[in-house]
């Protein structure tokens, strides 16, 4: 298939990304039990596993599946702890191995947590709305263009079989945010001129090397600092403010995009092959740019903010902190806040109830995008326009068929700008 902006843009969803339209199709009795199964039994895994149990109390946990077998018992030890009545997971549905996301997905699961690693996320939606499941799935959906391209065509197929899918970022989930792009959307600002967001913090938790780790399952433990598992920071993390800016624009993608970052506080020979920090500028044309800086530095000051100007206002907000709109329309947020993990999947099992359907799929993918699409022209130190970025062939990370704890573990060298190749 041909890829343009084009249609990209037509098929972008609605501005507030989460709301649900109606189909019966998929309906589930309102009597019954709603089966869940997890997909990567990590923190983030077993947080989507609890908010699950509480979004819904006729939710039971029937199966889980990761490559680590303590993971997998600290998820049921946790879930029992949560409430045992209502975990019914025997070692037969106990799955490990890296295709256990198939023997998951195969039994009579109605909801599959999607929240392995993201270089499986393709092969796990894929097979997932293959079999007629709603899913929940972490971000980023794609590490790589050929895997962004798979789950492309997969949120097709899911609004055929109007399955649900919703996606890992909250922050399109959190009261105070909506309220803001409700405003934005309405015209409060007048016309978007420019974004700024900011996401900087420190350092991922390094997890220790075990003696009987091999390479393999050391970095699997320490994913997000490797390129096969992650990209890089810019797509495994400070994504989240990328599609802060993509709801502002409304899915509508830019025509270049130019980029920096390198390595700068992580030693060279430490943990990993990525970088430490980016910074981005994405050109929409007619003299709108989209900014963005990001970094994981221990020590230096934090920031998790979305700057926005208009024609008639702007948009200022500090995660977690104020909400404002300065302008012709001022407007500060005041009311009670929410917690966006929990509100997800509130909202995933009421539709899964109800019939309805939330598709996250166009925003999570145009996000994805932007995020990859600043980590090459970082790596690469050039100017990269959106039909280059959609012609790249550069494939991170094999397919989970292919992976086993002896295959040699990831040696990809850290990006020199300049002497990186586009591929």
């Amino acid at each position: 298939m041909k890829y343009s902006r084009r249609n990209f843009i037509k098929t972008s969803g609605l501005v507030l990304g989460t709301l649900p339209f109606a189909s019966m199709a998929n309906s589930i009795n309102l009597n019954r039990k709603i089966k869940v199964g997890l997909i990567g039994c990590g923190g983030r895994g077993v947080g989507a596993l609890i908010q699950a149990m509480s979004a819904d109390p006729d939710v039971i946990i029937t199966a889980l599946a990761d490559v680590f077998p303590e993971q997998v018992d600290q998820a049921l030890k946790l879930a029992m702890k949560k409430d045992s009545a209502r975990v019914d997971v025997p070692k037969e549905r106990q799955f490990l191995g890296f295709e256990s996301y198939k023997d998951l997905i195969d039994t009579d699961v109605d909801i599959v947590l999607l929240c392995s690693p993201p270089n499986f996320r393709p092969d796990h939606i894929e097979y997932a709305v293959a079999k007629g499941k709603h899913i929940f799935c972490e971000k980023p959906v794609a590490i790589d263009i050929p895997g962004l391209k798979r789950v492309m065509e997969t949120v097709k197929i899911a609004k055929e079989k109007n399955l649900n899918i919703v996606s890992g970022f909250c922050f399109r989930y959190l009261t105070p945010n909506r309220e803001i792009m409700k405003r934005v959307s309405a015209g409060d600002i007048g016309e978007v001129k420019s974004v700024t967001t900011f996401r900087c913090g420190g350092e991922n938790t390094l997890k220790p090397r075990l003696a009987s780790y091999n390479e393999m399952q050391y970095q699997l433990k320490n994913w997000y600092y490797f390129q096969r598992y992650a990209a890089d920071l810019i797509v495994e993390q400070t994504v989240h403010s990328l599609d802060y800016m993509n709801w502002i624009m409304n899915n509508k993608l830019p025509k270049s995009v130019f980029a920096t970052g390198g390595r700068q506080t992580w030693k060279w020979d430490a943990i990993g092959n990525g970088f430490d920090h980016f910074a981005v500028e994405y050109d929409y044309g007619n003299g709108v740019k989209g900014v963005h800086f990001g970094r994981q530095q221990s020590g230096t000051d934090s920031r998790n903010s979305v700057e926005v100007l208009g024609s008639k206002g702007n948009v200022e907000v500090n995660l977690m902190s104020s909400y404002k709109i300065h302008g012709e329309k001022p407007y500060e947020f005041s009311g009670n806040s929410n917690n966006m993990y929990q509100t997800q999947h509130d909202e995933l099992l009421a539709a899964v109830r109800s019939g309805n359907v939330i598709n996250d799929g166009d925003q999570m993918v145009n996000s994805t995008l932007l995020a990859i699409w600043g980590k090459i022209s970082a790596y690469t130190g050039k100017r990269i326009t959106y039909e280059q970025i959609m012609s790249s062939k550069e494939v991170l990370s094999p397919l989970s068929k292919d992976f086993s704890w002896d295959m040699p573990a990831d040696n990809m060298e850290i990006a020199r700008p300049g002497m990186k190749s586009f591929v």
